[in-house]
C-alpha cells in the first residue's frame, strides 16, 4: 500500500503540531518517523491512521483520498508502546479479537480464525503460548502478541507508536530485529514512530527526522547520517561536535579550532565534526587529551582544545597509546551551514 502525505497541517489550539508536511512512502516499504518529543511525528502517525484528522491537506492510500475516512475503513493495524492487551483474555483470544469481532460475511469461520492465530505465533516465536493470559508473559513478548494482533487483521498499513519505548535495553535490541523479520516475511507497508536514533537507523528503510512539526529530512539511514541537509538533522542523528564561528576564504575558524569549509560562503557558520571524522595530524589545531577510554575496538577520547572549549574524538583501539599529552588534530570530513 503506497501512502501520500500531502501538505498536511494540524493544530491543537494555537499549537501547530504539523505544518505543511508532503511525505511519500512505497509499497512495503518500512519507514521511520524520527524526532524530538513536540516534533510532530506522533500526530503524524495519528493522521496517517485516521484517528486525528487535518486541518488542511490530504492523506492518501494508493491514490485514494482517505483524509476523513475512519481507522477501520483504512485497514491499518496499530500497535501501542503499552501492549494494549485484554488481561482477561487468553494470547490466542487477544490475536483473535479483531477478527471475532467481525459481523456478518466479514466474519471468518472459527477454523479459519483458529489457523490464522496458529500461523502469527509461529510468525512471531510464541508457538505453544496460545493459552497464555498476559500476565503470564514477559513485556517481550507482550509486546510480540500485540504485534500478531495488529497483523490478524490482514492490515494494509501497519502502525507502531514507540513499541518499545517501555522495554529494557537488551529486549528493545532483540525486538527490533523481530520487527524486521516479520515486516520482511509480511511485506506490509509499515511506519514506525521513535526518539532514539539507534532504533530508527538500525531498522528502517527510510528515516523522516521532524522538528517543530515539518520534515527536515527523509532518506536512508546513511543518507541522514552522513549528509544531513540541516543543521538540526547534523546535530540530532549521531553524535557531532557542534563548533559556532565564522567561514573565510574557505576555511571554518571558531576560537583555536580551525578546518577547511570549501563551498561554503564567507560569514558566520554552525559546523558539525563527528567524532569519527578527526584524526591525528601535524597540520591541524592541537587539544590537551584529558581522557582516552578503550571500549571495544574504539577508543574514545575527550580532549580540550586551545581555547577551552570540549572536543571528542573517536579512534580506533590501535591508535589509543597516541592520546597522550598534546596532540593535533584535523577533521576529514565537516558539516559547515552559513547562518
Amino acid at each position: 500500500m503506497t501512502i501520500s502525505i500531502r501538505s498536511v497541517e494540524k493544530k491543537f489550539g494555537r499549537y501547530p503540531a504539523l505544518n505543511s508536511v508532503d511525505l511519500e512512502i512505497a509499497d512495503g516499504e518500512l519507514v521511520a518517523l524520527l524526532g524530538p518529543s513536540g516534533s510532530g511525528k506522533t500526530t503524524l502517525l495519528r493522521t496517517i491512521a485516521g484517528l486525528e484528522f487535518p486541518d488542511a491537506g490530504q492523506v492518501l492510500f494508493a491514490g485514494q483520498d482517505v483524509t476523513f475516512a475512519s481507522a477501520a475503513a483504512r485497514r491499518v493495524g496499530f500497535v501501542f508502546q503499552q501492549y494494549a492487551l485484554f488481561k482477561h483474555m487468553t494470547v490466542a483470544r487477544n490475536i483473535a479479537f479483531g477478527l471475532d469481532v467481525r459481523k456478518g460475511q466479514d466474519k471468518p469461520p472459527k477454523a479459519e480464525i483458529a489457523r490464522r492465530v496458529d500461523e502469527l505465533l509461529k510468525l512471531v516465536e510464541l508457538e505453544g503460548l496460545g493459552k497464555r493470559y498476559p500476565s503470564q508473559l514477559s513485556g517481550g513478548q507482550r509486546q510480540r502478541v500485540a504485534l500478531s494482533r495488529a497483523l490478524a487483521v490482514q492490515p494494509s498499513v501497519l502502525l507502531l507508536d514507540e513499541p518499545f519505548g517501555a522495554l529494557d535495553a537488551t529486549v528493545r535490541k532483540s525486538l527490533r530485529k523481530e520487527l524486521r523479520r516479520v515486516h520482511d516475511a509480511t511485506g506490509v507497508t509499515t511506519i514506525f514512530v521513535t526518539h532514539d536514533q539507534e532504533e530508527a537507523l538500525g531498522l528502517a528503510d527510510r528515516v523522516a527526522i521532524l522538528n517543530a512539526g515539518r520534515i527536515e529530512q527523509i532518506g536512508t539511514p546513511d543518507e541522514v547520517h552522513d549528509n544531513p541537509a540541516t543543521p538540526f538533522v547534523c546535530g540530532f542523528v549521531g553524535e557531532a561536535n557542534r563548533f559556532e564561528g565564522t567561514v573565510a576564504g574557505g576555511r571554518f575558524t571558531s576560537g583555536a579550532v580551525s578546518f577547511s569549509a570549501k563551498g561554503v560562503r564567507d560569514g558566520a557558520a554552525v559546523a558539525f565534526v563527528r567524532p569519527h571524522d578527526f584524526a591525528l595530524d601535524e597540520g591541524g589545531f592541537e587539544v590537551r587529551v584529558d581522557r582516552a577510554h578503550v571500549q571495544g575496538a574504539l577508543t574514545t577520547v575527550a580532549a580540550t582544545a586551545a581555547d577551552g572549549r570540549a572536543v571528542e574524538v573517536c579512534a580506533s583501539r590501535s591508535e589509543a597509546a597516541q592520546f597522550a599529552g598534546t596532540v593535533r588534530i584535523a577533521a576529514r570530513k565537516s558539516h559547515v551551514y552559513p547562518v
